[in-house]
């Protein structure tokens, strides 16, 4: 392998380049860009050795872990049954040296060689407290005790006891374990002879002294064994003090899990915990015919010691394998930095002008390639920086076409916002001529009627005909006039609307709004204004917000104009019923909101003078207006339904009973038709 940069003519520029003091340009970032290629390969290298040994490792210590923990639940399982087997034997010698004492009938023998033989069984069976021998009629006819004094014939009649009638009709009866003094555990065992005659033998037998075969049963170096009987009691356990506190196990999964399982291996539940709460391996076994069940358990941490050590072993292997990678990595890395190095400083110099520059690379791969297409590049690029003034002019040319049309759109912004600055100038001017407007419309509706009555009432009046004459050519001037009048009116209404249209063009931005907040932000601001307009009237404000009305996109001036307006007719409302009614009448003003899936719904209510039927017809026509004239200018109830309706694609009504109340009702959609304006024009 060969590298190596060398220029084919003596023109060659020098690649520009900011460096620090006495060291070459392009050499630090060199070394830079080397030193992160260098750095890349090496952790490439390692980690893909890392994830090949960790991949390899994981997979070998889950199989192992499967293996391992169904060969430890099976050799517990086998430790069950054998010590189960141990059990069932040890309560067979009993049963078979209880046995020996049913052979003789009644008839044979004396009581007192009787007593003879069960006080030898007692001393050669320590497990057997008591022993009662029953006569074939179940009349008890001998008892001897370590507990108590020996009773002969005492008479007392067990016929009709378990213990008599399970042993007459099955040979041989195991009791229930019961706990002497609630701490010893002792279970009945009788027996039956081959002869009718023979009786039933009755022992007491102490279960502590199974301890003696479940301590010889060894589980690992810290597990052990335990018997439980079928209602869960503790019945042996290496723990001596457990089985004498009477110890209930019941409250054990592995236990219920067992009892579940019904008499039968059960091996549903290999890890639970035991009564000391430490985690265990446990597995467990019927004792038949006694319904005891024999339990096993092992640490986990015991159980697991091997794996456990697999995998340290395994941290070892990795770490080793780590350090090897990274050795090799970095050779190779060595290897294939230099030749993409000498590749990065040769297209650094073409890319600061020096078209002449050649790489040279001889590794006969890839990066030689490379290395020629860079070279034909070079050349051609060389070909064509004679083109590149002409080019530049061209787009500077073009730039300064570009800044002039720059110029021309922020001369027409700025005219915009003189627009804007004239419409709210065009629309307070329209706002303060509305009411006298309003009122010289009604005066010339009001006047019309007035001169139509008054023509009713003269053509009924008894006038001579020069007078009759006189007062139809008055009417006839007034009537005149006052069409004049209402034509002008009808005029300045139209010129006065479209100057609130054209002004509200551009009043602000559409936006999506927590329609919650905006109500809340308008209710506040009308209710301070209201205030400080009467600073003696006060009124209740109740809301009632519905969390998901969440947002709608709307334009918020326009939307609050609405809202301002509605709830300073309420608070206008309201004062006019609290000087009607006095004290006794308290204001109140709520609002409210609700979602209505794709749409939201907002209502404004008060408790006023209400809205009486004939007004609330023409409520929203345009320029009407409850308040007499020179109060206020008002946005008026026809601009707010042109806002809600046509602008927004919304609805508004009104639900009012006279002298008790009015609620105006909006009802705006989420997202607003495509190709809406504000002022209502689409």
């Amino acid at each position: 392998m060969s590298l190596s940069l060398h220029p084919d003519t003596p023109q060659a520029r020098t690649l520009p380049s900011a460096a620090p003091d006495g060291v070459a340009p392009g050499v630090a970032a060199e070394k830079g860009i080397r030193t992160r290629l260098f750095a890349k390969y090496v952790a490439l290298f390692v980690v893909v050795v890392a994830v090949a040994l960790l991949a390899n490792g994981l997979f070998e210590v889950f199989f192992y872990y499967r293996e391992h923990k169904a060969s430890l639940i099976r050799v517990q399982h086998e430790q069950a049954e054998a010590a189960a087997a141990k059990i069932g034997q040890f309560v067979k010698e009993i049963e078979s040296q209880l046995g020996w004492t049913t052979q003789l009938p009644w008839s044979a023998g004396s009581i007192e060689q009787r007593r003879f033989d069960a006080l030898r069984l007692l001393r050669q069976v320590p497990a057997i407290t008591e022993l009662a021998q029953v006569d074939s009629a179940g009349k008890e006819r001998l008892r001897v005790s370590r507990l108590a004094m020996d009773a002969i014939d005492s008479g007392l009649d067990l016929s009709a006891d378990p213990k008599f009638t399970e042993a007459v009709a099955h040979k041989v009866y195991y009791g229930p374990v019961y706990f002497r003094r609630d701490s010893e555990p002792y279970m009945t065992l009788a027996l039956t002879g081959a002869r009718k005659d023979a009786g039933v033998s009755i022992a007491e037998v102490n279960l502590k002294l199974i301890w003696d075969v479940v301590s010889q049963i060894k589980v690992g170096e810290h597990g052990h064994a335990y018997v439980v009987g079928p209602e869960g009691r503790l019945i042996a356990h290496p723990d001596i003090s457990l089985v004498l506190r009477n110890t209930d196990m019941s409250s054990l999964a592995q236990v219920r899990a067992a009892q579940a399982a019904s008499g039968t291996m059960s091996d549903a539940l290999p890890e639970a915990r035991n009564i000391q709460g430490q985690k265990v391996l446990t597995a467990s076994a019927p004792i038949a015919p006694l319904h005891w069940t024999m339990f096993v358990e092992l640490p986990v941490e015991e159980a697991y010691a091997a794996l456990y050590a697999s995998l340290q072993r395994l941290a070892i292997v990795l770490l080793a394998a780590s350090i090897f990678a990274v050795l090799a990595g970095i050779f190779l890395a060595r290897r294939m930095v230099g030749p993409i190095q000498a590749l990065r400083s040769g297209a650094e110099r073409m890319g600061g002008g020096d078209f002449s520059q050649r790489i040279s690379i001889k590794t006969g791969d890839e990066l030689e390639g490379l290395a020629d297409q860079f070279n034909d590049m070079g050349a051609r690029l060389q070909e064509s920086y004679t083109d590149l003034e002409n080019k530049v002019e061209r787009r500077t040319a073009q730039l300064r076409q570009s800044l002039n049309e720059l110029r021309t759109a922020q001369d027409r912004l700025v005219q915009t916002e003189k627009l804007a600055s004239l419409g709210q100038l065009t629309a307070g001017i329209a706002h303060e001529i509305k009411n006298p407007l309003n009122f010289v419309n009604n005066f010339a509706s009001l006047s019309a009627e007035l001169i139509d009555e008054l023509n009713e009432v003269l053509e009924s009046a008894k006038l001579d005909d020069k007078t009759r004459e006189e007062v139809e050519e008055l009417t006839r001037m007034l009537k005149g006039n006052l069409e004049k009048v209402a034509q002008h009116g009808k005029r300045a209404d139209s010129i006065v609307k479209n100057m609130l249209l054209h002004s509200r063009e551009g009043s602000g931005d559409q936006r999506v709004v927590e329609i919650n907040a905006l109500v809340e932000e308008s209710l506040n601001l009308a209710y301070h204004g209201a205030r400080a307009e009467k600073p003696g009237f006060n009124v209740t404000l109740q809301r009632d917000f519905d969390p998901a009305a969440g947002m709608v996109d709307v334009y918020p001036q326009e939307i609050t104009r609405v809202f301002l307006n509605l709830i300073s007719n309420g608070f206008y409302a309201a004062a006019k019923r609290k000087e009607r009614d006095g004290d006794a009448f308290e204001p109140t003003l709520s609002a409210a909101t609700k979602d209505l899936g794709d749409k939201v719904e907002i209502r404004i209510r008060d408790n006023g003078t209400g809205i009486p039927p004939e007004v609330k017809e023409k409520i929203f026509n345009p320029f009407f207006t409850t308040k007499p004239a020179g109060e206020g200018t008002g946005l008026g109830l026809s601009m707010s339904h042109d806002i809600v309706v046509k602008q927004h694609g919304g609805t508004i009504d009104v639900n009012t009973t006279p002298g008790v109340f009015t609620e105006f009702i909006i009802t705006l959609p989420r997202a607003m038709a495509a190709g809406s304006i504000p002022g209502g024009k689409t």
